[in-house]
């Protein structure tokens, strides 16, 4: 069978779409894969980057650690926190002349391997300059005490009121968790 030029071309032509579509529809799923390889491929880079960051920051991290668990107060782990905290809490009131009429304690929470008791003080009297320097004494008498909430309001014939919660954060000696590296071992 003798083929024109014209069928010739034209079934040359039709092979090629024929192969064309069948490569096409063969390779679709790879091309697609491939893609999906470079966006994970792009992830994975990322990942590795902020691995050697976490890594090049662990020292400093590590050293800090150290030092903020060096400043938590230890107590011994029979001692009843909630008296410790009011005492210290009442004192820094006392010598601002800073007035507190009600005060609630909540329960103590471990966070980790550190204690947690929150103070609610749901009233209290002063002036502005009183609760200053409440405030201050807190801060710089125990090193983890901390005000989460603070409202205040102006009194009719001067001064302010309002209301705290103070978070008192600690360690109970007898419960060690030691840390080398901010890795933490098993005791």
């Amino acid at each position: 069978m003798n083929m024109s030029p014209r069928e010739a071309g034209l079934a040359l032509a039709t092979g090629a779409v024929a192969l064309f579509s069948v490569s096409f529809l063969l390779a679709r799923p790879a091309v697609q894969r491939w893609k999906e390889l470079r966006i994970e491929q792009g992830r994975v880079k990322q990942e590795i980057r902020a691995s050697i960051q976490l890594e090049a920051d662990r020292e400093p991290c590590a050293s800090r650690l150290r030092e903020l668990s060096e400043a938590i107060p230890q107590h011994p782990a029979d001692k009843k926190m909630d008296v410790h905290w009011l005492t210290v809490m009442d004192f820094a009131a006392t010598k601002n002349k800073l007035k507190i009429n009600k005060r609630q304690v909540g329960q103590e929470k471990k966070v980790g391997s550190v204690y947690e008791l929150s103070i609610e003080c749901q009233d209290w009297e002063g002036t502005p300059q009183d609760l200053l320097h409440f405030l201050y004494d807190l801060q710089f008498e125990a090193a983890m005490l901390d005000i989460r909430q603070l409202t205040v309001t102006a009194k009719p014939g001067g001064g302010v009121r309002g209301r705290f919660s103070l978070y008192c954060a600690y360690v109970k000696q007898g419960k060690p968790e030691a840390v080398d590296n901010g890795r933490r071992k098993q005791p």
